[in-house]
């Protein structure tokens, strides 16, 4: 039936806000959302010299944005930080403890638990962005116990997973769930680049109408450190740092350092100075990687609307304390992470010196999509004050730092003779690894303290403790010797570190002008100690 005018009149609001939900202007509107970028590399060191092979990512997002030169891992081994990275919270709330099923790693229960509630399922359901993962996500994605490479996390419109750990050739993709086998054939398997050329295949095929996020991570530098075929001749003349840490005697250190032998033998070097040189080749596909995916935004208008990330799982050693070659330990090299970060209202070429943590890329890759972080349970902090440059900004003095050894019940076969409970173990039997090489540490750094505070939980509770101001390669242990206060408070507020949540894990620090210490609930916590190390982490 004919509609009368009245009613013409009543509904052509109606029909106005509709074409203007509709319409491609809108869309268009939507779209100019900032769009996000994460790269992240696996295993690449900033203090031993990780970052000097990527002339064009420097070029490209270091001096075309902000270098965070203090920012670190809360947990210093692929899954625990790349579950953080995708939480935004510490390993004792997301329960990821250490590469294994057993330990958590892309188990049934964190796909139940923690993978609806990533900052990429955040993005995708709340924030309307189209998500894209490439690469390497957790070392046991694709375990048969464990849904097999069929299962795709929420949260991913687009899934080119790695199953299980880094490779450069011979591996499987889960492709949306569906296996695709590589081979050895390097213009169509070499990992880095069939990466790159995906990345650039969704920025020339995706929908216009909606931002994009996309994760990129690369295999590069992980072992096997597999160049491609026209870097294997690279840096020839380049060894392993001889800086004032490396291939002495862990003397005051937790048992598992004291074990390496020093000095280490020529066979150990050679095979570490070759690993951090092939380390340095697979770096390079990397640094192509940047440029194309770069030159591609930019050829695409989307370069100026895009916030670019750039930082790695964790750091890595190459004979410091004469450990041979791994991470997983407490100190600056394996704990600290490269942090670059370009995209719209970042000033050019600056430097931050806040410390900041993977914790904290969630929260700011949700607060650049204008999520409301309060609707979170992250332990992190938005990083996006900083990056904006505001004056004036609250931060932390502190973060916790955390760690479950692992080992198994039976005796290493290279070791014999050091019994049961050690792991990841040198021809030389040096090991990397044990089921008590599980600590937590606070590490500070305020105006007037750059401090690191750790505890061990075994038969000794070993403690040690760092002033990186006097000592920066951590070679003096100054447990028995620094201010009895500040070690009791140090250790409450450990205490409190290993035991919050949300907003808890941002509570003043020590050093802080709100501090608040209470002697008395030393005691009153005192006995729950180890207890809950294990608790915590289980």
């Amino acid at each position: 039936p004919a509609m009368s005018p009245a009613a013409l009149l009543r509904a052509l609001p109606l029909a106005a806000l509709l074409l203007l939900l509709l319409s491609p202007a809108r869309a268009a509107r939507q779209a100019r959302r900032p769009n996000v970028v994460l790269i992240l590399t696996d295993d690449q060191d900033v203090c031993l010299g990780g970052m000097t092979p990527l002339k064009k990512t420097n070029a490209l997002i270091a001096q075309m944005g902000i270098t965070f030169v203090n920012a670190y891992v809360p947990s210093a081994l692929c899954c625990p930080s790349r579950a953080s990275i995708l939480t935004g919270k510490y390993p004792h709330n997301h329960h990821v403890v250490n590469n294994t099923l057993e330990g958590n790693c892309s188990s049934k229960l964190w796909q139940k638990i923690q993978e609806p509630y990533t900052f990429p399922a955040l993005l995708k359901a709340m924030c309307g962005y189209q998500t894209f993962f490439a690469g390497k996500y957790l070392n046991e994605y694709g375990a048969q116990d464990a849904g097999g490479v069929g299962h795709v996390p929420p949260g991913w419109s687009f899934w080119y997973a790695l199953e299980k750990n880094s490779k450069y050739y011979n591996y499987t993709l889960s492709v949306n769930g569906k296996a695709r086998r590589h081979g050895e054939n390097y213009s169509v398997d070499y990992l880095t680049d069939v990466l790159a050329n995906m990345s650039l295949d969704f920025l020339e095929y995706k929908s216009n109408f909606e931002p994009f996020f996309m994760m990129i991570a690369t295999p590069a530098p992980h072992s096997p450190w597999t160049p491609a075929p026209q870097y294997t001749k690279s840096f020839q003349n380049v060894s392993a740092p001889r800086n004032s840490n490396f291939n002495i005697h862990g003397k005051n250190k937790h048992w598992l350092i004291r074990q390496a032998k020093t000095p280490m033998t020529n066979s150990s070097i050679q095979f570490l100075d070759d690993a951090y040189r092939k380390r340095w080749q697979t770096l390079l596909s990397v640094d192509d990687l940047i440029e194309k995916l770069v030159k591609k935004l930019e050829v695409n208008g989307e370069l100026d609307n895009t916030y670019i990330f750039y930082t790695s799982d964790n750091g890595f050693h190459t004979g410091q304390f004469s450990l041979p070659i791994d991470k997983r330990q407490l100190y600056e090299f394996d704990i600290k992470v490269p942090l670059l970060v370009r995209g719209p209202g970042i000033k050019p070429n600056q430097t931050n010196k806040m410390l900041v943590a993977n914790i904290d890329l969630g929260p700011t890759i949700l607060d650049i999509a204008g999520y409301d972080l309060n609707k979170t349970q992250m332990d992190g902090m938005s990083l996006l004050p900083l990056l904006r440059g505001e004056k004036n900004v609250t931060w932390r003095s502190d973060f916790l730092v955390e760690y479950q050894g692992e080992g198994y019940n039976g005796t290493d076969p290279t070791c014999p003779g050091l019994g049961p409970g050690v792991t990841h173990c040198f021809p030389d039997c040096v090991c990397e690894d044990s089921y008590n090489n599980t600590y937590a540490c606070v590490r500070t750094l305020s105006a007037s303290w750059d401090l690191q505070y750790c505890e061990f939980d075994d038969r000794e509770v070993f403690v040690e403790v760092y002033n990186l101001t006097a000592d920066p390669h951590q070679i003096n242990n100054i447990a028995k010797t620094i201010d009895q206060e500040i070690l009791e408070k140090m250790n409450y507020r450990l205490m409190m570190l290993q035991s919050c949540s949300g907003a808890t894990c941002r509570t003043p620090g020590v050093f802080d002008p709100g501090y608040r210490f209470d002697p008395r609930l030393m005691f009153s916590n005192h006995g729950l100690r180890a207890r809950r190390f294990s608790a915590q982490f289980l």
